[in-house]
């Protein structure tokens, strides 16, 4: 049991969360970049955002007793939220004009 808890203990430390957090920014990443629908990329920006905020979170953690890190990561949460409202409020104009919800078609509201 104790071999099976010393390799585990990776996942409580520093690394394992940061771990977490990586995998957290990378699937958001690809889903921004493999997407079309704009829903889905709005969806691969705010995993990003999560990531981050984890990451202050973590750090401020490990490096130092202070919160700074808990109220950047809620500050993150903020601007997330209002990241949300703005996309959908132009997502939802996007697809009254064009009927479509393809985010390569974006550019036309230009016109």
């Amino acid at each position: 049991m104790s071999g099976l808890a010393s390799g585990l203990d990776w996942l409580t430390g520093l690394h394992g969360y940061l771990a977490v957090a990586a995998s957290l920014f990378v699937l958001g990443a690809v889903a921004v970049i493999s997407r079309k629908n704009a829903i889905g990329v709005l969806l691969g920006v705010e995993l990003m955002l999560n990531a981050a905020g984890l990451n202050f979170v973590i750090f401020s953690k490990y490096r130092t007793a202070a919160i700074d890190g808990q109220i950047v990561a809620l500050f993150i949460i903020f601007i997330a939220a209002a990241e949300a409202a703005v996309a959908l409020a132009i997502i939802l104009r996007f697809y009254r004009l064009k009927h479509s919800m393809d985010a390569s078609e974006a550019n036309l509201l230009r016109d």
